[in-house]
């Protein structure tokens, strides 16, 4: 292996990984244990977690912004069009920075993100906190029942999500991916095999 050394991850983004997860694993033990029979106080541990996920979203979507980067993580139709033509023609192209797999597990915690997001803010004028009063009758009970389905739904599905983001983040030959989020580098060897250097348009996390 060579030993060049490829930045694929920066401290801040690793910081920003591992919070996210941290809260977002918060988020789904307080809100789903309950319903497991573990009986204790986990609303106030939930909206806390909550804010400080959503505090950290808002930081990356900005930041994303002002880097003018988001087109290097995100799927159009265009991506998924030549997705599709690979699998049928069985000729699969090295991806830039993110492969295909990656950026559709990016837009996917993106939009549930979000979801889980826009309707838990919602939810929190249902509750007493320091900074206010509960206000169950801000809304009608429809939309309040239709804001609990979606919200329940994002969490569902980020189960689904992160079983699978661990499934394939410890696979052997995908082991480099999670030594990268917790020390931020690849090999040049690894990134040769697995991405086109051509492609790998953020070349300014690039070092030997």
């Amino acid at each position: 292996m060579s030993s060049d050394r490829i930045i694929r991850h920066k401290l801040i983004d690793r910081l920003f990984h591992w919070a996210m997860a941290a809260s977002m694993l918060t988020l789904l033990g307080t809100g789903l244990c309950p319903i497991l029979g573990l009986e204790f106080d986990w609303v106030p541990v939930h909206w806390i977690a909550g804010v400080v996920l959503t505090v950290t979203v808002v930081w990356h979507v900005i930041r994303s912004i002002l880097r003018k980067n988001l087109l290097s993580i995100w799927v159009g139709p265009g991506e998924l069009l030549k997705a599709l033509a690979s699998v049928r023609s069985g000729l699969f192209p090295k991806p830039g920075k993110y492969s295909i797999a990656q950026r559709l597990m990016h837009s996917s915690v993106t939009v549930f993100c979000l979801t889980a997001l826009v309707t838990g803010l919602l939810m929190l004028v249902r509750i007493d906190t320091p900074f206010w009063e509960r206000d169950p009758y801000l809304l009608s009970q429809s939309t309040w029942g239709w804001i609990y389905v979606l919200h329940g739904l994002a969490a569902l599905v980020f189960v689904s999500l992160i079983i699978l983001h661990v499934y394939f983040g410890v696979r052997p030959e995908k082991l480099f991916y999670l030594r990268s989020m917790v020390f931020g580098w690849i090999s040049r060897d690894e990134m040769e095999r697995n991405h086109d250097p051509a492609l790998w348009t953020d070349t300014g996390d690039q070092s030997s």
